[in-house]
């Protein structure tokens, strides 16, 4: 039954995105389904977004459907075959999107083409050379993050068993069962690097098996000692892209008749050589000042730290630079065992789930929107933003701005524990929300580590709540908002300052596309 449903959501997606000749490379996420079309034009997006399973759409450099953990990776090999079988078959020409009905309140799907627009407009603006290489990096590591979750949980499994002094037998077997995959994670890094940038896999994870291979300590690197492990993920990234462009210089001067044997030798043995003598002692210097430098900055200056990595986390999403994070994710998380980041950055999700509750409560008329915003929620509440920030506050304006509020009075919150010595992190990267619950570690134990993080989550509702509620609309966009759909819709003579037209009203006028973000 659950392979039918998931069939079933592949098949309706499917026609929606142009049908199977228009898509031209399928991959996923932790959460999203990510296309690469030929015609933008062929899909319907309010189509795809009234789907039951579709919690969003985002487009970037790959148009994306947010299906949620677990669903997505279900729905994906479905979504593959049906491509597959359909490749021969011609496509029925995609429905035209129906137009929307005469309405007379500002309804959701009116705030759903705002958010596109600005989703459009943003990604030319971060259609830079900087920003794509970042994007770059991110689809280096984020295939990663289903083994960092799953090796995260059993790592938490195994803390706590091994405190309550339980099954001694088993602890030691999931100690290597979580670690396993962190010793190794550099080789995972350079195969994915080399992928990314257009080189052979296996020869970018050849060159990055170099930095965890135990025998690099009888290696003295110009007076140096070399320790297994030494640089990590940002060692074995660079190894890699050194991989890369040894590969492709060989690819151009080496004999055609010799390449299978000269190509593969000549990258192997020059980037392993300077990744030796160079790259893994660079890189160790470089992992050990983002490991201190992060520390550092929750310890002395925690509550404030946080308030500002807790605030500006959406806009830096906005923007394409949270992506640069995520190395460093993993950098704090392959030295420490946890990224003491990701808790604070997750508190901007608590503050958009506290912006959209006021919405909620503060546009009883408006069922549109407040459908939307239902059906939201138990994604935000989880961690799964989008659907809230381009269906809900985004296209709104000022709650998006007080949901930022939000976020940076619960990383305040949690900050301040840091600064008062009660350091914890997540074990992985990718959940957010109260999905971030089970890969919590810190120094003071579960039950603290546990209350602190609820408590920055509450305050981050909390306060987005009352922020949206009584700073989120201007008057004039409340009173666009507020009211239900057989309303007409106010024209320029309702409008507050400006004296009512005599005569009989002339019916609904179009939406004034201004009055939502002022």
């Amino acid at each position: 039954m659950s392979t039918d449903k998931h069939r079933a959501t592949a098949a309706a997606i499917l026609p929606l995105v142009g049908g199977p000749d228009n898509i031209s490379s399928i991959a996923h996420c932790m959460t999203r389904l990510r296309l690469t079309l030929r015609d933008r034009s062929l899909v319907q997006d309010e189509a795809l977004r009234a789907l039951p399973a579709v919690l969003g759409v985002v487009e970037d450099a790959t148009y994306q459907i947010v299906l949620g953990p677990g669903a997505v990776a279900r729905v994906t090999p479905e979504f593959e075959a049906l491509v597959e079988e359909a490749r021969a078959a011609t496509p029925a020409t995609p429905a035209a999107p129906a137009a929307p009905a005469a309405s007379g309140a500002i309804t959701a799907d009116d705030l759903a083409a705002q958010g596109a627009a600005l989703k459009q407009a943003q990604k030319a603006r971060n259609a830079t050379p900087f920003k794509l290489f970042l994007r770059r990096i991110a689809n280096i590591f984020v295939p990663l993050i289903p083994a960092l979750i799953g090796c995260g949980i059993i790592a938490g499994l195994n803390g706590l068993l091994t405190n309550l002094g339980w099954v001694p037998s088993v602890v030691p077997a999931l100690a290597a069962i979580s670690a396993g995959f962190m010793s190794l994670i550099a080789v995972f890094v350079g195969h994915n690097t080399a992928k990314e940038f257009g080189g052979t896999p296996v020869l970018g994870g050849a060159v990055a098996a170099v930095i965890v291979f135990p025998g690099v300590a009888k290696i003295d690197a110009f007076g140096l000692e070399l320790k297994p492990g030494q640089g990590g993920v940002l060692g074995a990234l660079a190894a890699a892209l050194l991989a890369v462009h040894v590969e492709k210089w060989c690819r151009r001067w080496v004999p055609e008749a010799l390449d299978v044997l000269v190509t593969p030798t000549l990258t192997v043995l020059i980037s392993g050589l300077v990744t030796l003598f160079g790259l893994m002692f660079l890189a160790g210097e470089a992992s050990t000042a983002i490991g201190t430098f992060a520390n550092w900055l929750l310890s002395s200056g925690g509550a404030f730290a946080g308030l500002v990595l807790g605030g500006l986390f959406l806009p830096l999403v906005m923007l394409g630079l949270h992506q640069a994070l995520i190395p460093i994710h993993t950098t704090l998380i392959e030295q420490d065992g946890y990224t003491v980041l990701l808790p604070i950055l997750a508190m901007a999700g608590a503050g958009q789930v506290g912006a959209a509750i006021a919405v909620y409560y503060r546009l009883p008329h408006n069922g549109s929107l407040r459908a939307t915003v239902r059906s939201a929620l138990p994604a935000g509440f989880l961690g799964i933003g989008e659907p809230l920030i381009y269906g809900v506050s985004l296209p709104l304006g000022r709650p998006f701005v007080t949901a930022c509020i939000g976020g940076a009075a619960g990383g305040a919150f949690v900050g301040l524990f840091h600064q008062l010595g009660v350091a914890f992190g997540s074990t992985a990267i990718g959940p957010s929300g109260w999905a971030l619950f089970p890969l919590l570690d810190g120094r003071a134990g579960a039950g603290t580590t546990l209350a602190i993080y609820a408590g920055g989550l509450l305050v981050g509702y909390l306060v987005g709540f009352a922020a949206t509620y009584f700073f989120g609309f201007s008057r004039a966009q409340y009173a666009a908002l507020n009211r239900s759909e057989d309303e007409p819709r106010a024209t320029p003579a309702d409008r507050p300052g400006t004296p009512a037209a005599p005569g009989p009203a002339a019916g609904p006028e179009p939406a004034d596309p201004s009055v939502l973000t002022r």
